[in-house]
C-alpha cells in the first residue's frame, strides 16, 4: 500500500481536492439541494480514483524516460518496486471504479466520465509533442470544481466554471515552475516542456502570466459567489487574498539561476494555498 501511495503521490491530491469541495458546497447551497453524506463520499471517491488512475498512468507511460533521469530513476516502476503490469492493472481498476462511482452519482457525471478520464490520462502523452502539456494537466485538475457542482445539481453554472479556469491556469503555471529542474534532460530527450522549448527566463514569464489569468478567474468566481449566495460574507475573500499572496510568493522563491526552493514553491506553497482557500470558502457558508 505504501508503494502504491508513493507511486501516485497521494499527498498531491491536496491540490485539487479543496476545489472539488468548493464546487460541492456551492451545489448543496443552491436552492433545492442539500447536504448528502452519500454524494459527499462519492465525490471524494471520484477525486481519489481519477487522480490515482492518471498519476499511475503517467508513471507507467514514462517508465522508460524516468529510468534515464537521475531525479526520477528511483520511482517505483523504473526501480522495480512495482512492475509495469501491476501498475497497468491498478490503473484499470481505478478507472473502472471511477466510472462506476460516477454512475452512482447521476447520469450527467456518468456520461461525462469518459471525457474526464480521457483528459486526465491523455495528459501523459502531450509532453511528447506539445509544450501545452502543463495546461492539459491543469485542465484535468480543473475539472474538480465543476465536477463537485455537477455531482450535486446535475447542471452547469458559471461560478464553478470560473474556478475551474482558475485551477487550469494555476496548475499550468506551477507545473511550468516544477519543469524547470528538468530543462536540460527534456531537451536531450525531445520532450516538449515550456522550459525546454523557451528557456528558464521565458518559462518563468509564462508562469507569471498564467497565474495572473488564474487570479482573474478566482476573483470573478468569488464575486459571483458573493452575489449569488446570501450566506457568504468575508471569509472566502480572506481565503482569496491568502491564495493570491501565496501565488506571488512562489515566484519570489524561484529564480532562473536558483532552483533550490522549487519543492517549497511547488508542494508546500501551493498545497497551503489550496487548503486555506477551500477551508475558508466552506466555512464562510456556516460562520
Amino acid at each position: 500500500m505504501k508503494d502504491y501511495l508513493s507511486l501516485i503521490k497521494f499527498s498531491h491530491t491536496i491540490f485539487a481536492l479543496p476545489f472539488a469541495m468548493v464546487g460541492y458546497f456551492m451545489g448543496i447551497h443552491t436552492e433545492g439541494f442539500g447536504f448528502s453524506w452519500r454524494t459527499f463520499g462519492l465525490v471524494l471517491a471520484c477525486m481519489v480514483l481519477a487522480r490515482s488512475a492518471a498519476m499511475a498512468f503517467n508513471r507507467y507511460l514514462d517508465r522508460d524516460i524516468d529510468i534515464k533521469n537521475p531525479r526520477t530513476a528511483t520511482r517505483e516502476i523504473p526501480a522495480g518496486v512495482i512492475s509495469p503490469s501491476a501498475a497497468l492493472t491498478f490503473i484499470g481498476i481505478c478507472s473502472l471504479l471511477f466510472i462506476l462511482t460516477t454512475w452512482l452519482i447521476n447520469p450527467i457525471c456518468f456520461y461525462l466520465s469518459p471525457i474526464a478520464l480521457g483528459i486526465t490520462l491523455g495528459y501523459s502523452y502531450t509532453k511528447r509533442f506539445s509544450g501545452l502539456c502543463h495546461f492539459v494537466l491543469g485542465l484535468g485538475l480543473g475539472l474538480a470544481p465543476i465536477g463537485g457542482y455537477l455531482a450535486v445539481t446535475g447542471e452547469f453554472n458559471l461560478a464553478p466554471l470560473l474556478y475551474s479556469g482558475a485551477v487550469l491556469f494555476w496548475v499550468g503555471g506551477f507545473d511550468i515552475i516544477y519543469a524547470l529542474q528538468d530543462e536540460s534532460f527534456d531537451k536531450e530527450n525531445n520532450l516538449f516542456s515550456v522550459p525546454a522549448n523557451l528557456g528558464k527566463d521565458n518559462a518563468l514569464t509564462i508562469s507569471v502570466i498564467s497565474h495572473l489569468i488564474s487570479a482573474a478567474f478566482m476573483i470573478g468566481g468569488s464575486y459571483l459567489v458573493y452575489q449569488h449566495y446570501s450566506e457568504m460574507n468575508s471569509l472566502h475573500w480572506i481565503g482569496l487574498i491568502i491564495f493570491l499572496g501565496l501565488l506571488i510568493n512562489q515566484h519570489r522563491l524561484v529564480k532562473p539561476n536558483d532552483l533550490s526552493k522549487i519543492n517549497l514553491a511547488f508542494f508546500t506553497t501551493n498545497g497551503i494555498a489550496s487548503v486555506v482557500f477551500g477551508a475558508l470558502f466552506v466555512l464562510d457558508f456556516y460562520l
